[in-house]
């Protein structure tokens, strides 16, 4: 049933878009890996959620690569300059991961620890 206001758009043959290409797996922004079906991942949030990010867009991700950042960086480390996969890639500490994670099998997984730097900063409860 279409709400009152609304037009019906054409299909998408009657509008002339090209037909759906066929899709291989998601590519990790990251470490620019494919992400094979059935591997580990999830969605990063571009702008973390706590920092007003809950609507914005968000990038499919390695699990241990999504895992490697909030490791090494902090909800307002990332909302202020880290808000996209390049200047995540320049970062030297996440640079380092990368080049070791690049020589693993596509679905490679492994448990992430906090760095030393980011335990430092947690807040003591």
């Amino acid at each position: 049933m279409r709400r009152r206001g609304t037009r019906r758009r054409p299909d998408d043959e009657e509008a002339g878009a090209p037909p759906p290409r066929e899709t291989g797996p998601d590519i990790c922004p990251l470490c620019d890996r494919p992400i094979p079906p059935g591997a580990r991942s999830s969605r990063h949030h571009l702008v973390p959620k706590l920092k007003g990010g809950a609507r914005l867009p968000t990038v499919r991700l390695h699990q241990i690569c999504h895992s490697a950042i909030h490791a090494r960086f902090t909800e307002a480390e990332l909302a202020r300059r880290l808000a996209d996969p390049e200047s995540l890639k320049a970062e030297p500490e996440l640079a380092r991961f990368l080049d070791w994670v690049r020589t693993k099998p596509d679905d490679f997984h492994a448990a992430t620890r906090l760095t030393a730097r980011r335990k430092a900063a947690r807040p003591r409860g």
